[in-house]
């Protein structure tokens, strides 16, 4: 476990890009680099990179005003995506998650697809759909690709259910967040009657149509 330590026993280094001066309540100050801000039942704490490597982690409570509200407002960098932009990135991108154990986390592409978006549309509580997945999950872990990328898109009502049927169907794929669905719904319309239902995209939006048969997916993707 990491130990907090005060920020007067820090020794401030020759300044570097990524670092910055920190200051603690007692006006001492050193030079970090913040790499991550966790919440306790003390408020927030920050993870702080020494030049020599070292991780230290300094609670709010130990910094000066200042610098107490900047690790407060402090958010982690952007990702950067490689790859190609497509149509649909303004409503994936940051509004994605994907099983990680058995929670849905937060997830960020790091490599967009060279071809395709598949669209998999589908709900905990469809038969036929909880018939249909495994099937898709042993499809995705043979044949995934750079060339495209499975999104699920839920019609279920709640996150638990979500993040129950990911656990159990032990889903390899990233899933549009609850909030995100309807909005991804109006901006593409892809006129889904049924679930579960798979729609290609090519990268401008262009439907290629319904692809139940998995053997025509695999034609189409491989």
């Amino acid at each position: 476990m990491k130990k907090i330590i005060c920020l007067s026993l820090i020794c401030a280094g020759v300044s570097c890009a990524a670092f910055e001066k920190w200051t603690n309540n007692d006006g001492k100050t050193a030079e970090l680099e913040l790499v991550k801000v966790v919440e306790n039942g003390d408020g927030k704490t920050g993870e702080f990179k020494m030049r020599s490597g070292k991780v230290v982690m300094l609670k709010a409570s130990d910094l000066s005003e200042d610098a107490a509200a900047r690790l407060a407002a402090w958010a982690p960098p952007a990702p950067v995506i490689e790859g190609k932009p497509s149509v649909f990135d303004k409503v994936l991108d940051g509004n994605l998650v994907k099983l990680d154990g058995k929670s849905l986390k937060k997830f960020d592409l790091t490599e967009r697809p060279k071809k395709y978006y598949v669209f998999y549309y589908t709900a905990s509580w469809c038969g036929p759909c909880q018939q249909f997945t495994p099937s898709l999950v042993d499809f995705y872990k043979k044949h995934k690709s750079d060339k495209f990328e499975l999104v699920l898109i839920t019609s279920d009502k709640d996150e638990d259910s979500m993040e129950d049927y990911a656990a159990k169907k032990k889903m390899p794929w990233p899933q549009l967040k609850l909030k995100k669905v309807e909005d991804f719904s109006k901006e593409f319309p892809h006129g889904v009657s049924g679930i579960p239902s798979i729609v290609v995209c090519d990268l401008e939006g262009k439907n290629l149509g319904n692809f139940r048969n998995l053997a025509e997916l695999e034609e189409l993707v491989k």
